[in-house]
């Protein structure tokens, strides 16, 4: 690789991994923190979050790959245009290859790594976490659920001890049930314990109250009672598994007799569609780049700058490809739009580079999109300016 070919894939490198980190660091806190109630509905250790929170990573990285590239090319190519050093490369009489060939070589090194996170390590850690769910809500009553404390455990039905004791003994039931629309439960119990099963709350001692909706209420008492969890606890303990749970190879050949593939065998083929046209969109997203951001130009001209121009087809063409892969689960004829997506779109690039022409938007499109950028540059100005002078 020639000197400037490395000059320009050192600082598109540097670029795109400015874009990348505070980006993926973004997406990854406002993901990790919906998964909070892990720690406090099931009353985990902050070990056990932390390794959710790390399984969460693989999903989100193949995402934002490309749009971090396309932000760091537009970037590099514009400050390099206001340096006019695009401009000495062509007056020098260089070829366009020496800025195609190194974008394009990292560009291919992110699909490529983007492919095996997507296909083979994204999986794995999507596994690794329905397992840990799944087992984490696996015994909730005899283990789990905190004194004294009401919790959720299935919708419409709520529980609270109070006082745990030891042999899955418990002191202080109370359990409201409000599954049945006919009529509504409650359990008062002195004592009780969960079956070694997991599956039938036994409970001594205690009363229940049994309303109906015209509001007549009944009274029992008992010296024993049997409360069925078996609804619950069926598939505790159990993870299911996915479409987007698969590896690569399972997606090839389904196992015919796999439940959830034989529920929805349709999802598992766009799924694999999907997998096979999602790591190649770093190359399609450079391309495109390049042929916008990629020549140089005037300092007096008024434009869009390139990376909003670049941002809006990568958000459309990402947008267009995420519609496409849902609809084939009901229109197998959406596969062939899949896979047209990223064709055209780098057929298209490659032509506008090979005639050196740029790669624009619509004029009433470009003109609305420049306002907008205009009058937010302003806002924000403006704001900085009114709050240094409150400072001051």
């Amino acid at each position: 690789m020639k000197l400037l070919e490395t000059y320009i894939l050192r600082r598109v490198g540097q670029m795109f991994l400015v874009a990348l980190l505070p980006v993926l660091a973004i997406i990854w806190t406002t993901q990790v923190l919906q998964r909070i109630n892990l720690v406090t509905d099931s009353g985990q250790s902050i070990g056990t979050f932390a390794q959710l929170a790390t399984m969460i990573l693989p999903s989100i990285i193949p995402v934002v790959l490309p749009f971090a590239l396309v932000i760091a090319i537009t970037q590099t190519l514009t400050t390099m245009n206001n340096d006019s050093e695009l401009t000495v490369i062509d007056a020098a009489g260089a070829r366009r290859s020496i800025l195609v060939r190194p974008i394009l070589l990292l560009a291919a090194a992110i699909s490529v790594f983007s492919f095996f996170v997507d296909n083979v390590v994204e999986p794995r850690a999507k596994t690794v976490v329905r397992q840990m769910i799944a087992e984490t809500y696996a015994d909730l009553l005899s283990s789990v659920i905190e004194e004294k404390n009401f919790r959720k455990l299935d919708e419409g039905l709520y529980v609270q001890i109070s006082q745990r004791m030891a042999g899955r003994m418990l002191k202080g039931l109370f359990v409201a049930d409000e599954r049945d629309p006919n009529y509504e439960l409650i359990y008062y119990a002195k004592e009780g314990a969960v079956d070694d099963t997991g599956t039938t709350l036994i409970m001594h001692d205690g009363e229940v109250h049994r309303k109906t909706p015209d509001g007549n209420v009944s009274v029992i008492n008992f010296d024993s009672y049997s409360f069925d969890l078996s609804d619950m606890t069926e598939n505790r303990g159990q993870a299911t598994l996915k479409a987007s749970d698969r590896d690569l190879w399972f997606l090839f050949n389904p196992d015919p007799n796999d439940k959830d593939y034989t529920i929805r065998p349709q999802s598992y083929r766009a799924e694999l569609h999907r997998r096979l046209t999602d790591w190649i969109l770093p190359v399609v997203f450079a391309l495109f780049s390049l042929a916008i951001a990629g020549d140089a130009r005037s300092h007096r001209e008024a434009r869009l700058h390139p990376m909003v121009s670049a941002l809006a087809y990568a958000f459309a063409l990402r947008w267009a490809a995420f519609y496409a892969a849902n609809q084939i689960d009901t229109d197998p004829e959406y596969i062939a739009v899949l896979y047209a997506i990223p064709i055209v779109s780098s057929v298209v690039s490659i032509v506008f580079l090979g005639l050196h022409k740029r790669l624009v938007m619509p004029s009433f499109l470009r003109d609305r999109m420049s306002s907008f950028w205009r009058r937010t540059q302003e806002r924000l100005l403006s704001a900085t300016s009114g709050t240094d002078g409150g400072t001051a």
